[in-house]
């Protein structure tokens, strides 16, 4: 331990002495690769002088030669697109590619992320004999270490979540583990996530290779070009200006690495992204690997929270900190980068990894004894949530964005070829929404990126449980009228920005966050809230809703063109769905027509950004003569569900609410308890209630009044896991699960919504024609699972007969029926009510077998069935 600590420290100190910028270092000698060394000696070779004349006009312009952008602009330009122009301030790489440590995986705990891997891995092992530029890809496999129990069941539930999908991987216990990796302490090995395929590439070599195949297909590529200026034109276009010229371009992308919060702001953008420090050892030859007849797999040890690598005959071992220790570069965010900063380094700093080095040399015990050669420590990009803004943004026509990748190798090949293929076809190539870049607003603070970006650092490799949530930088400024009334009162989850109650305490319950992979302190709670709603009458917070007004000339034209099914009548409401050209489910909205000729659309929270751009951007495509308002922050919503629900809120208003008086799905302005709202008659409980829309500070004098008047009644609140265990014993459907755009509407079961009679030739009527004409292939289904302590919750794969036939999509515990449930997508030969399957759950084969959905009728249901018995009689 000595031996390596004293090697590291002096090489601390003598870099030190080479210091150029605050805190910054020039290049080390490094040995992680010969093409890296190379990059670094050439620095800017061109010295500002442009080799070749410069465009006049683009297809798409990339700003930015890191491998993301030089990907986007490979797969355009291999698709066809003529017009692909890259610049580059500098030199290819100068950022975070050149000193990134190149590890490459198929894993992630996500669903389509799974795809951005997968195509990335698929493309470098064929990218040397397509453009014979070497890219040293090196693919010995890796091992995700468990060590404790939580991480043995930790791999059973991401085991769960991946054998539906194409990607190789195998849960193994010690001896495999042993053999694949015999210089391991095995003494805390309990099993291993093993992914044969991993492994690690040289940044510089696979950008370079990028590049190449690039200019193969027509891309031009201009380095030492930076960007002086940007102008938006009126038709859409842009103006990019250069110290060698000005080009103009129907589209951008900004994928300029740390440098995008300043690309941003030149055309108004505060796009919350930030530098991390992130440091990694490089050692001398070690004997015992240089032994070694095959390469190392690479290691990540979750409970040391590193990975470990063979380089060459030596090891490469790069810690994640925790969130005291880590390092932000937050003067950057606020002062911008340093000029000419971009092959530089900062200064390493071994004694804020000390914990990370003693666990790694306890798990590896020849680092014991190995040398340091290097110390890598660069800037990476971080969002809040870690995870890239891909696509394009709303509040700027033609304006797109590649940013914010923690990890740019790996995700390089596969979001290169995803934007390629939405630029050109116009659409997705599947839903990627977690990567949107607008699910962040002005609620993402400097301070809250902070904060966020210390924790999604410091949790690199925290145990990943269903339900998760995370604490920093929360509260944002976005809470609702009633937020400071139930934030002692409630579980609080994180929805956009929003404090939602997930669920409410009482005395006796186990108060606070106590996550797990079984039922845990929330489900007897949820249990009690569910059996309020169906039994009394409950209240929820839905504040967090997207919210929008479509009004003026052309707006029923506009909605008509937009969603599939016909637009309400003034005073009603219904629910529709926007649609892609290929008939894929982009968004489900709920619409109310306020007005002649005025509309109120809701969405889910984390949908609000999505939708709003893609409404917006299909106006202004269009030239529609509306306007369009995003009301989400100034409007409260309050949901009164349950039984007695009309008889407490008649209490407070004129207005009747019997049935005949006010119907399912209608929709008034009322006063209520003295204020003026909007209530329409809905609930996702699937319960008698209303939804009541108040200007936010008068939402609290409301609420107030409601728990008040529904005292006698046994009124109080519930949150939103009851609300999603009510909607799925009803059958409703859920965006982002059950349909998105992954999924046409018909094999997700929503052809009560679809018209595809309307006269409106709607965005994606021809393709559901033909997808009708064609038949499905698979559908929707409705499942009762067999469980113990743990429930379905979503992307858990469903056998039959052993074999993998599809995939549950959400799923949860059904108070009223005792009994588990689940969506899942079924081959239609399988999708038959009666027809046994098994759902797979932390590594174990629950039976579970199709029913008639719903499962429980709803009120609307329930009272029309009432009628027509008493009619009868």
């Amino acid at each position: 331990m000595y031996r390596i600590l004293q090697k590291g420290i002096s090489n601390a100190k003598f870099r030190r002495d080479l210091t150029k910028f605050p805190s910054i270092c020039q290049l080390p000698l490094r040995t992680v690769s010969r093409t890296s060394q190379q990059c670094a000696d050439e620095g800017n070779k061109d010295g500002g002088v442009l080799r070749k004349r410069l465009k006049e006009t683009a297809d798409t312009l990339i700003i930015g030669g890191g491998c993301v952008g030089v990907s986007l602009a490979y797969h355009l330009a291999k698709a066809g697109q003529k017009d692909v122009v890259l610049l580059e301030k500098t030199d290819l790489t100068a950022g975070s590619t050149w000193h990134a440590a190149g590890l490459t995986t198929y894993y992630h705990p996500g669903i389509n992320l799974k795809k951005v891997h997968y195509d990335s891995i698929k493309l470098y092992e064929q990218l040397e004999a397509e453009t014979g530029q070497a890219v040293g890809f090196h693919q010995p496999g890796s091992i995700r270490i468990a060590s404790s129990p939580v991480r043995v069941d930790e791999i059973r539930y991401q085991m769960t979540r991946t054998h539906w999908h194409v990607t190789p991987q195998y849960m193994i216990g010690p001896e495999r583990i042993q053999e694949l990796f015999p210089l391991l302490n095995m003494n805390k090995v309990l099993a291993g996530l093993y992914t044969p395929g991993d492994g690690h590439i040289d940044p510089y070599s696979l950008t370079m290779a990028l590049a190449a195949g690039a200019r193969m297909y027509g891309a031009q590529i201009y380095t030492s070009s930076p960007v002086t200026g940007i102008t938006p034109l009126e038709c859409g276009k842009w103006d990019i200006q250069t110290p060698h010229g000005t080009i103009r371009a129907n589209r951008i992308v900004n994928a300029s690495g740390f440098w995008a919060r300043e690309l941003g702001e030149m055309i108004g953008f505060e796009h919350p992204t930030i530098p991390v420090h992130h440091q990694y050892v490089v050692t001398a030859t070690v004997p015992e690997v240089k032994a070694l007849k095959t390469e190392l797999p690479v290691i990540r040890d979750l409970e040391g929270s590193y990975y470990l690598r063979q380089e060459r005959d030596g090891l490469l071992f790069g810690p994640y900190e925790s969130e005291s220790k880590m390092v932000l570069q937050d003067s950057w965010v606020t002062g911008g980068v340093p000029p000419g900063f971009g092959k530089e380094l900062f200064e390493s700093d071994l004694d804020r990894i000390m914990d990370h080095v003693e666990m790694a040399m306890e798990m590896v015990p020849v680092l014991k004894n190995a040398d340091i050669i290097n110390i890598v420590a660069g800037p990476i990009t971080y969002t809040p949530d870690l995870l890239p803004m891909v696509g394009p943004h709303q509040g700027a026509r033609n304006y797109w964005a590649a940013i914010g990748f923690g990890y740019g190798v790996i995700h390089a090949g596969g979001i290169g070829k995803f934007l390629s293929d939405w630029i050109t076809q116009g659409e997705p190539p599947y839903d990627l929404i977690e990567c949107d870049p607008n699910r962040y607003g002005k609620w993402t603070t400097v301070p809250y990126l902070c904060a966020k970006a210390r924790e999604s650092y410091g949790f690199n490799n925290v145990v990943g449980y269903p339900k998760e949530e995370r604490f920093a930088g929360r509260p944002t400024e976005r809470v609702s009228g009633v937020y400071e009334l139930l934030k002692d009162q409630a579980s609080m989850g994180f929805h956009a920005g929003w404090e939602q109650p997930h669920y409410f305490y009482k005395p006796g319950d186990q108060k606070g966050y106590h996550p797990s992979f079984r039922r845990t302190n929330w489900f007897g709670p949820v249990g009690r809230e569910c059996k309020l709603v169906m039994e009394k009458v409950g209240v929820i917070d839905l504040s967090p809703f997207g919210k929008f007004v479509v009004k003026g000339k052309d707006s029923m034209k506009l909605l008509d063109h937009l969603f599939a099914n016909t637009m309400p009548k003034v005073g009603m409401t219904n629910i529709s769905h926007m649609l892609t050209p290929r008939g894929r489910v982009f968004a489900e909205v709920t619409i109310t027509q306020t007005a002649p000729g005025e509309f109120l659309l809701l969405t889910g929270s984390g949908s609000e950004g999505h939708d709003l751009r893609w409404i917006k951007q299909k106006a202004e495509d269009g030239g529609y003569d509306v306007d369009i308002a995003n009301i989400t922050d100034s409007v409260g919503v309050l949901g009164v569900a349950g039984p007695f629900a009309r008889k407490v809120l008649q209490k407070l208003t004129d207005e009747d609410l019997s049935d005949a008086g006010f119907k399912f799905l209608h929709c008034k302005n009322i006063k209520l308890a003295g204020v003026n709202l909007r209530a329409i008659r809905i609930s996702y409980t699937g319960e008698l209630g209303w939804e009541l829309y108040i200007d936010m500070p008068n939402v609290a004098t409301v609420y107030k009044a409601i728990m008040e008047a529904g005292k006698e009644d046994g009124i109080d609140n519930f949150g939103t896991y009851a609300m999603n265990s009510l909607r799925l014993e009803k059958g409703f459907r859920g965006w982002g699960a059950e349909m998105n755009c992954d999924t046409n509407p018909f094999e997700a079961g929503l052809d009560y919504f679809i018209k595809l009679n309307k006269p409106a030739d709607f965005i994606g009527k021809q393709a559901l024609q033909q997808i009708k004409a064609e038949g499905l292939r698979r559908k929707l289904s409705y499942l009762m699972v067999d469980t113990d302590d743990i429930d379905p919750e979503g992307n858990e794969t469903i056998w039959h007969k052993g074999k993998v036939v599809g995939n549950t999509t959400s799923g949860c515990y059904s108070y009223t029926a005792q009994q588990s449930l689940a969506f899942g997508y079924l081959p239609l030969a399988l999708a038959n009510v009666g027809q046994k399957v098994e759902v797979e759950l932390l590594g174990r084969k629950y039976p579970a077998m199709v029913v008639q959905e719903p499962l429980v009728l709803t009120e609307p249901t329930r009272t029309r069935l009432q009628k027509k018995a008493k009619t009868r009689v």
